[in-house]
């Protein structure tokens, strides 16, 4: 069989339509057990402990888009007790880490606000590393009611 030129263009636009069908009906969410490992390799090996870190989501979310998102360490930000970092975890997300928080000494408190896409019914998680390495988090279920990435 001879194949010209619109018989190669139609057998490649086929292919890279059942590549893209293929794909696209298959994603894979995170898990507890993935967000867990997470949380021990920040932590050191163990779980973070469950002091110290407020975590502000709504109960329910009417569209899982734009999700307001707020986070705060009790921390004195001196020496002895700084605050490193935040990072938000979404445990039902595609991709679990949302964004990742730094502070200084000169931060003078450790608080952040943001909005995350949530794709379904989830946990969000913040957890906070300490300049001592020791690690503190939250936890808090939100109801997605409307799905914010395709869900």
């Amino acid at each position: 069989m001879k194949m010209n030129r619109r018989d190669a263009l139609t057998f490649a636009a086929g292919a890279a339509a059942s590549v893209l069908a293929i794909s696209s009906g298959s994603r894979a969410f995170a898990n507890a057990e993935e967000i867990d490992k997470k949380l021990m390799e920040l932590a050191g090996g163990g779980m973070p402990e469950t002091a110290k870190v407020m975590l502000n989501t709504p109960e329910i979310a009417e569209n899982g888009n734009t999700v307001p998102v707020s986070v705060s360490v009790d921390s004195t930000m001196a020496d002895g007790d700084m605050v490193e970092s935040i990072t938000l975890y979404a445990d039902g997300n595609p991709n679990p880490d949302v964004v990742t928080f730094h502070f200084t000494a000169m931060s003078g408190s450790a608080v952040a606000n943001t909005r995350m896409r949530l794709a379904k019914t989830q946990n969000v998680i913040a957890v906070a590393k300490m300049a001592d390495g020791s690690t503190y988090m939250d936890k808090k279920q939100v109801k997605v009611t409307i799905g914010g990435c395709g869900g």
